[in-house]
């Protein structure tokens, strides 16, 4: 990235220095194509997944509008992220039909309730791969047959997964897929949308040039792809390693939370969640208020960042059945590679203090 600002220069100047940045473009699409097991020409670069997803949903579904298509269902589970759920609700307003497929109590999607809801009015679905609250790793594969036996096309949100858990598109037989940068160690503001080449090109959202084939205009940023391009590299050689070395330390942090006999509960009730992360729930214990007690020393977080600092009870813990007050109970915690135990036994004991801090201040009963 670094070399990229020192050498600027635009892929599609004519010169030198768009020489040298086509080539980082080239190679940058090249290496996020490969930890997916895409082809470079279906990779377009957006500024991150929630474009990507806002592309996969409304691009398309306009694109096959355009095309005389006279399907209008859009399924999308009760759980995607906002990006998701706020670009099926306006193309609600646009005349589309858009039915949100229920999770089970462990907010893993209901594939019973998904098969009946794709029927030969199916256009579109979107099931997320991993859920950005819970962790939990989602049956996208299943959900993309059932998709395409009924004649519809399926798009993942995989910001989540991609670079911890293996994801390979061929694999999960999915039309698009979303991904982003900083969810795999690279740098904020770039992401991108694998297209397969059999899929209808999305329509695009903005208007300028010709760059991303058409798809995503204005000048590619090229040292953030670069960036991504070699965040993906290292994801793809560091995979098993790093989703192994996560794990212990989440396991590292949840035993000491064990012995010191704060009572805990995992939210995902054993369903299968991305390595080193997990949505825990404190009983008597008010999420927001501990995100704050730790905020100088420990990051900790509630519900998706993106819907951060809103009043209202997470919508995927409410799909899950959980009350309010239940809600308000649940923290997240995802550990990285480059942290140590000892770095994690330090962030469990003053995670421990602060949760009983809060429950002595709402009036819990200690026990």
């Amino acid at each position: 990235m670094l070399d990229a600002w020192e050498t600027p220069g635009n892929a599609g100047s004519p010169n030198g220095a768009g020489d040298r940045a086509a080539l980082l473009l080239a190679s940058g699409r090249k290496a996020v194509a490969d930890l997916i097991g895409a082809a470079p020409s279906e990779i377009t670069f957006t500024s991150g997944a929630t474009e990507a997803n806002n592309l996969a949903l409304a691009g398309v579904a306009r694109a096959l509008r355009a095309c005389g298509s006279t399907r209008s269902r859009l399924i999308v589970s009760a759980i995607e992220h906002k990006s998701v759920l706020e670009t099926a609700a306006a193309l609600a307003g646009e005349g589309f039909e858009v039915v949100h497929a229920p999770v089970d109590a462990a907010g893993r999607l209901d594939l019973n309730a998904f098969a009946d809801l794709a029927d030969e009015r199916l256009l579109l679905a979107s099931v997320m791969l991993v859920n950005n609250e819970t962790g939990a790793i989602q049956p996208v594969a299943e959900a993309a047959a059932l998709t395409h036996r009924a004649g519809g096309f399926f798009h993942t949100d995989a910001a989540q997964a991609v670079g911890k858990i293996p994801v390979n598109v061929v694999e999960l037989d999915v039309d698009y897929l979303s991904l982003s940068a900083h969810k795999c160690y690279g740098p904020m503001g770039v992401g991108a949308l694998f297209r397969a080449s059999s899929a209808p090109a999305p329509r695009p959202l903005l208007f300028g040039g010709r760059q991303e084939s058409g798809i995503r205009p204005g000048t590619e940023p090229v040292a953030l792809v670069a960036g991504f391009g070699a965040a993906a590299t290292l994801a793809l050689l560091e995979l098993e390693d790093g989703a192994r070395a996560v794990d212990d330390l989440l396991s590292t942090f949840l035993n000491r939370l064990a012995v010191r006999q704060l009572r805990h509960s995992r939210v995902a009730n054993g369903h299968p969640t991305v390595p080193g992360g997990a949505a825990i729930r404190i009983p008597g214990v008010d999420g927001d208020a501990l995100c704050a007690a730790l905020a100088k020393t420990v990051a900790i977080s509630t519900g998706s960042a993106c819907t951060s600092g809103q009043l209202t009870t997470s919508h995927v813990l409410a799909a899950m059945g959980y009350s309010v007050e239940a809600a308000k109970q649940v923290v997240r915690v995802s550990f990285n590679r480059y942290l140590d135990r000892d770095c994690v036994i330090l962030a469990a004991d003053e995670f421990i203090a602060a949760a009983e801090r809060c429950r002595l201040a709402t009036g819990g009963v200690l026990q």
